[in-house]
Parts: structure tokens; C-alpha cells; sequence
């Protein structure tokens, strides 16, 4: 049997299964009530695994969740086809395909031989994982110029190999490697 877990406890980023489906909490908020004899509240802003609907919901604080039967599995984006994008087990070393509904925004994110955890729900892959940074090349950006940075904007748009538009700071030239935070998209420092 599957373990349960209270609602006051369900803190940011976990996972909790309502109604046979998976969720992740996305952010979470406590409200203590002033009158006595009044319930605690836990609402939970939350993303459905697999149709990727985000919601909120209010819980009582006693309430129990069950723990979902999910696995994480190392796995390597090799590429992508009218079929899907494809992804090579690293324990199995198999060819796992996930629909392009399926991986959403996150193709910003997939260079090939990427490393990623495919999340698996009672055995089926429903999501993808990624290390907290990617490390992108930059193929066009304007040049920063000395003067730039008197009108504050000490940043300027760079697009990347995988098409992802983000801010860098003005010493990132074309052809060079940046890290990008994959949870704001945001530059995180050079490769």
C-alpha cells in the first residue's frame, strides 16, 4: 500500500497522487485561522504530470494524500521526429519516446546527448527532469558596446542553439557556452 502524506506537510515540488492522477506542488500556503475550533487551510497550487493543467486547490490540514508510485530514470536526449523525442534508457538502454504534448517547453532545454531523469508513472514516462543548469551555445546576439550601460541596460537578447530567447550580460559574444537556470530560463554564468 501506498503511503499517505498530510496535506500540512506537502511543502514545494512534491509529489502527491488525488484521484489516481500525479501532481507536483508547485507553491503552497498555510492559513491558520484566528477563531477557535476554525480548520487550518493548506492551498495548493499544483501541475497535473500528465496533461500539464495547473490548478489550485484548498486542502484541510489533516487531510491524507497518497504517495504516487513514481520512479526517476537517468536518460539521454538523443533526438527528435515527427514521431516524438527520443530518449536512450541509461539502465536499460532502451528507446524511450515521449510525444511533443508530453515534453511541452522543455525542448527549449534538449541539446542532444543531453542528460535528463524521465519521470515514470506506474512504469509509464509522463515527464522529464532537468539537472538545476544546461549548458547552450549562443548563435546570434547583437555585439554590447562600451556606452551601453549608461542607460542601465547592462543586459541584451541572445538566442541559443536550441532556439531559447534569454537576457545575457553585454560581454557574451556568438559561439560562446552559457548556463541557463532551467527552472527561470534565465543566464546563469558561462560554460
Amino acid at each position: 500500500m501506498a503511503a499517505l502524506i498530510e496535506a500540512i506537510d506537502i511543502k514545494r515540488k512534491t509529489f502527491f497522487e488525488l484521484d489516481g492522477e500525479p501532481y507536483v506542488s508547485l507553491d503552497v500556503s498555510v492559513s491558520t485561522p484566528t477563531a477557535r475550533g476554525g480548520q487550518t487551510l493548506v492551498r495548493i497550487k499544483m501541475r497535473n504530470l500528465r496533461t500539464r493543467a495547473v490548478f489550485d486547490r484548498t486542502f484541510k490540514a489533516g487531510e491524507k494524500l497518497k504517495e504516487p508510485d513514481l520512479g526517476k530514470v537517468s536518460a539521454t536526449y538523443l533526438y527528435s521526429d515527427g514521431d516524438g523525442y527520443h530518449f536512450m534508457d541509461q539502465e536499460s538502454y532502451e528507446t524511450v519516446t515521449l510525444s511533443a504534448e508530453m515534453v511541452g517547453d522543455n525542448r527549449d532545454l534538449l541539446v542532444e546527448n543531453g542528460a535528463v531523469s524521465l519521470l515514470r508513472f506506474n512504469g509509464n514516462p509522463i515527464d522529464l527532469e532537468f539537472p538545476p543548469h544546461v549548458e547552450l551555445t549562443v548563435t546570434s546576439t547583437e555585439p554590447g558596446f562600451r556606452g551601453d550601460t549608461s542607460s542601465g541596460g547592462v543586459t541584451k537578447p541572445a538566442t541559443l542553439e536550441t532556439g531559447l530567447e534569454i537576457r545575457v550580460p553585454l560581454f557574451v559574444k556568438e559561439g560562446d557556452r552559457v548556463k541557463v537556470h532551467t527552472e527561470t530560463r534565465e543566464f546563469a554564468g558561462r560554460a
